[in-house]
């Protein structure tokens, strides 16, 4: 009994290390999460990529900083979300169970591949 007992704490702790991962295996390293922006090094072109959304749109401090755009996409987002009652004798105030969460306003979010 004392061996299957050690055998599966053995067990769970191993599946517990093999199943983490580090950030070193990520192939593009993320620069500023503020603006979702991941940069590819290469000796000879820099490339990025930068996603604005629900109306942020700062591309034309990196085209004054001399980035030419590669390639543009554009992606439906749901930039903000409201609480609605589920029925209409829902008091959302006293009962919680009754509130559902529904997207309020729904934006674009624009991803652009930039080249240095």
């Amino acid at each position: 009994m004392k061996i299957i007992k050690h055998f599966s704490q053995i067990l769970l702790i191993a599946i517990l290390i093999s199943s983490c991962r580090s950030s070193r295996d990520k192939e593009y390293p993320i620069i500023n999460t503020d603006e979702n922006i991941n940069e590819i090094s290469n000796s000879e072109k820099e490339r990025i990529e930068i996603k604005f959304s629900c109306g942020e749109d700062l591309i034309s401090e990196y085209l004054d900083e001399g980035w030419k755009i590669l390639n543009e996409d554009s992606q439906e987002k749901v930039c903000t979300w409201k609480s609605v009652p589920a029925t209409k004798d829902c008091d959302m105030e006293k009962d919680k169970g009754c509130k559902i969460t529904k997207p309020d306003k729904i934006g674009e979010e624009k991803i652009y591949l930039l080249e240095k």
